[in-house]
C-alpha cells in the first residue's frame, strides 16, 4: 500500500484557516477580536473571496470564531461555567438554600435560569433502567426534563428521572420541588446521598441539542450519566446532563482510596 504523500500542498482554505489558527493560540489575535474581512483575507493570500469564505467556515467548525450578521466574525471568548463534581452535592452548601447548579453560577458570578420544560411519567430509557433498577418496558419513572441557563445563556440539558412509585403525589412532581430542590424531597423520602457516580463521554450534539443550546457549527457536547447512591448505596436519581462543551468543564478532587 502507498504511504500518503504529506508533502502534497494544502488547499489555500486550509492554509488561511491555519495560520488564523495559529494567531489565535498564540495570542496575535484575542478573543473578542475582529477577524479581517473576506475581501482582505483575498488579497492577502491571492486568493478568491469563496476561498477566504470556506477557510472562515473551517474556523467556525472548530469552535474558535462566531459570526455577527452585519458586523463580521470574531473570535469567540473562552468562557465557562464549572461544574464542580466533589463538591456539587455536599451537605456544607445547604446552608446556602441554593440548589447545586444556582450555586455554582453564583460563585462565578453569574445568574442562573431553570426552565422546567415538562414532567411526565414514561418508559425509562435504557441505560436509565439499568442504573435506577427499574423495569425498562413499563412507566416505571418520572421523567424532569430542565433547560439551564447562565446569564441568559443556555448552558446545559438536564433529564432527570426517579422511581414512579415514589414520586407520584409529591412535590417531585412539581416544577418547584421546595427547600433544596428535588434532593430536599428525596431525603424525606429516606435517600440521604452518600455517594455519586458519573459517566462522562464527548460526542457531537443532535440537531435538537444545537438548536436549544444554541451549538455553532462543530461544537460538541459533553454528557454527564448521574447516578445518586443513598446511605444504603441503592441508586434513587438518575439524571442526564448535556453541557456546551465550549461553556462547560469539569472539575472533581476526589480522595484516593
Amino acid at each position: 500500500m502507498t504511504s500518503p504523500d504529506n508533502s502534497a500542498p494544502q488547499p489555500t482554505s486550509r492554509r488561511i484557516a491555519q495560520a488564523l489558527r495559529s494567531a489565535i493560540e498564540h495570542g496575535e489575535l484575542a478573543a473578542g477580536d475582529k477577524l479581517p474581512s473576506e475581501r482582505a483575507l483575498a488579497e492577502e493570500y491571492g486568493a478568491a473571496r469563496n476561498t477566504a469564505r470556506e477557510a472562515i467556515r473551517l474556523l467556525s467548525e472548530q469552535g474558535l470564531v462566531t459570526a455577527h450578521h452585519g458586523r463580521g466574525v470574531f473570535v469567540r471568548a473562552p468562557q465557562r461555567l464549572f461544574r464542580f463534581g466533589s463538591d456539587r452535592y455536599s451537605f456544607r452548601n445547604r446552608e446556602t438554600g441554593l440548589t447545586p447548579f444556582r450555586l455554582e453560577a453564583k460563585r462565578q458570578g453569574k445568574t442562573a435560569r431553570v426552565d422546567v420544560l415538562s414532567i411526565a411519567r414514561e418508559i425509562p430509557p435504557p441505560d436509565v433502567a439499568e442504573r435506577l433498577e427499574v423495569p425498562a418496558d413499563e412507566e416505571s419513572v418520572v421523567h424532569r426534563e430542565n433547560h439551564y441557563f447562565a446569564d441568559d445563556e443556555p448552558v446545559q440539558i438536564v433529564s432527570t428521572y426517579l422511581r414512579w412509585d415514589e414520586a407520584q403525589g409529591t412535590l417531585l412532581m412539581q416544577p418547584k420541588a421546595g427547600p433544596h430542590g428535588i434532593y430536599g424531597r428525596l431525603e424525606e423520602l429516606g435517600h440521604i446521598m452518600n455517594r455519586v457516580r458519573d459517566e462522562i463521554s464527548a460526542r457531537m450534539p443532535t440537531p435538537e441539542e444545537s438548536t436549544l443550546l444554541g451549538l455553532p457549527p462543530g461544537v460538541p457536547v459533553l454528557e454527564v450519566l448521574h447516578t445518586s447512591l443513598d446511605q444504603d448505596l441503592h441508586p434513587f436519581e438518575v439524571s442526564r446532563y448535556v453541557h456546551r462543551a465550549d461553556r462547560t468543564g469539569l472539575l472533581y478532587e476526589l480522595p484516593v482510596e
